[in-house]
């Protein structure tokens, strides 16, 4: 059995959902690296052998270097969108925790308030140019099997909101808070990417996982998957049996991110993506992931993947 010290190195989104699962494998820290005073200061479960540098960087960033980089950008776990998946499954397992799943809700579609659009079907019909979060992510993967080709304009998924109220694309698709607030923004709401999934197949919408690379087993011996993959699940566990602590950590690394300011806020969003699924994604879960990535395949949009590997 692996008894020497194992460095990883795990990024994730810097999303609220993403950040809290983790911090109980380095414990409640300091923006620069330096732990809180006290118990919280220290790793709330037992990570065994493996040491963890926690990385925040944007999904889609994560999304172009696993699929452009055999290395993955030197990242040994990390979020994914769930539509990139297929171009990595020969060298990622996902794990059964850290996933988000959107239950009759997801990614929305935002217009001005003036614009002629009033539904999915009117994008497909009238067109139009959609400011995306990335080519590679889950929400872009199901607008284009909900309204077929669109143009598109990819950006950061934080310079959405305000590209569709100054008119700099006539639809937005939003990830992240922004689902929350872009009504602060006066922008109106033509299409929910969850509501038309669960509409379409009754089945919760994948959006995001969490991967770890399958060569751990024969760089630290057999079975290091399955150990590492036990370890993150106990974190995701622990983030939210320790909520108090999560949001003080969300407090404390939210940067610029005034909406973090309100606890309310935070809570919903928490209560979306952090659910059931993302503790154990169980069979339900590896149902919705086979189901989305198959008819995705089947409409030519991504590879199939045969034999999804969840530890």
């Amino acid at each position: 059995m692996q008894t020497e010290v194992i460095e990883l190195n795990l990024a994730h989104s810097p999303d609220s959902d993403d950040l809290v699962m983790w911090w109980p494998l380095v414990g409640v820290r300091h923006p620069d690296g330096t732990p809180v005073d006290g118990d919280l200061g220290r790793p709330q479960v037992d990570t065994g052998p493996f040491r963890f540098n926690l990385v925040a960087r944007d999904v889609e960033e994560l999304n172009k270097l696993v699929i452009g980089e055999d290395d993955g950008g030197g990242y040994d776990i990390t979020a994914i969108s769930c539509a990139a998946y297929p171009a990595i499954a020969d060298r990622y397992a996902i794990t059964a925790a850290g996933g988000s799943f959107g239950e009759n809700y997801g990614p929305r579609l935002v217009v001005r308030d003036d614009s002629k659009l009033r539904s999915i079907d009117d994008l497909r019909e009238l067109g139009g140019t959609v400011g995306i979060p990335g080519v590679n992510t889950s929400a872009y993967l199901t607008l284009r099997m909900a309204a077929g080709s669109v143009q598109t304009h990819e950006m950061l998924f934080s310079d959405i909101p305000d590209a569709v109220a100054r008119g700099e694309v006539d639809v937005g698709l939003l990830i992240h808070e922004a689902q929350l607030t872009f009504g602060e923004m006066r922008l109106r709401e033509i299409g929910d990417m969850g509501k038309w999934w669960n509409g379409e197949m009754a089945k919760p919408l994948p959006l995001g996982l969490n991967v770890i690379k399958s060569d751990l087993d024969d760089r630290f011996g057999p079975g290091t998957c399955a150990r590492l993959a036990a370890v993150l699940n106990e974190s995701v566990r622990c983030c939210v049996e320790m909520g108090e602590a999560s949001r003080q950590y969300l407090q404390l690394n939210k940067g610029d991110r005034t909406e973090w300011d309100d606890p309310e806020l935070v809570d919903r969003y928490l209560a979306m993506y952090v659910s059931g699924l993302t503790l154990d994604m169980g069979e339900r879960g590896r149902d919705a992931i086979e189901t989305f990535l198959g008819r995705a395949a089947e409409q030519g949009l991504c590879e199939r993947v045969e034999n999804l590997r969840v530890l």
